[in-house]
């Protein structure tokens, strides 16, 4: 993996970088290479152990909002998953493509809150996934989004937020985001809270410098 990520990532240096920076993606694009080491070394599998369990054993349509280094992506497309990763910042998507090629996940240039390009497909999706990407909305950010999440899930379909709690990295836009303030937003779109559980980091370095997370989950009830 490690060779794999190396090659990827002198692959997108020798390729020009144009990305317009989107609200939410600062700092993203000048420490790629160090993310890309962090969190290909951590397992999705484990970052995921929470919600594991609303994940269908079938093949089925995953909507990775917010999908950096590609990890979880390529973890639900071995499953045998259809898979539409979504990333607004080229430093990560496209040593993501190069590092994670597989004919069943689409990659695609697209951003919340307004997710413009992906809503006018008219796509609904089985699970729509936003890991460490809710709290870099802000308040009114979040209100405009939440409508279009529900737009893009199927009845009964699931949308799993796993958010970021504690100190803000230096050149980062993160907000504190209460559990309470997010299940309210989704009920009013017909999105039924199934699972709210707040847990300490499983990286040490991480647990020592503050950082907790929550994990959302909600189910649509909207016909």
């Amino acid at each position: 993996m490690l060779l794999d990520y190396a090659k990827a990532w002198s692959d997108r240096r020798k390729r020009p970088v144009t990305s317009v920076r989107v609200s939410g993606t600062e700092g993203y694009a000048d420490e790629a290479e160090e993310l890309f080491r962090l969190y290909e070394a951590f397992p999705a599998a484990d970052a995921h152990r929470a919600v594991l369990h609303l994940i269908p054993a079938a093949p089925s349509r995953i909507l990775d909002i917010g999908s950096g280094t590609g990890r979880d992506a390529a973890w639900f497309a071995a499953q045998g998953h259809r898979v539409v990763a979504v990333e607004p910042t080229d430093a990560m998507r496209l040593p993501a493509m190069a590092l994670h090629p597989s004919p069943r996940i689409e990659w695609l240039d697209d951003s919340l809150p307004d997710l413009a390009l992906l809503r006018a497909r008219g796509e609904r999706f089985d699970v729509v996934m936003l890991t460490a990407v809710w709290m870099h909305l802000d308040a009114q950010q979040r209100r405009q989004a939440m409508p279009n999440l529900a737009a893009l899930v199927r009845t009964g379909g699931a949308v799993i937020m796993l958010i970021r709690h504690g100190p803000v990295p230096a050149g980062r836009r993160m907000f504190e985001i209460s559990a309470e303030e997010t299940i309210e937003l989704a009920r009013m779109e017909d999105l039924h809270p199934v699972l709210n559980v707040r847990t300490e980091s499983t990286q040490e370095q991480n647990r020592l410098a503050g950082i907790s997370w929550t994990n959302l989950a909600f189910v649509s009830a909207r016909a």
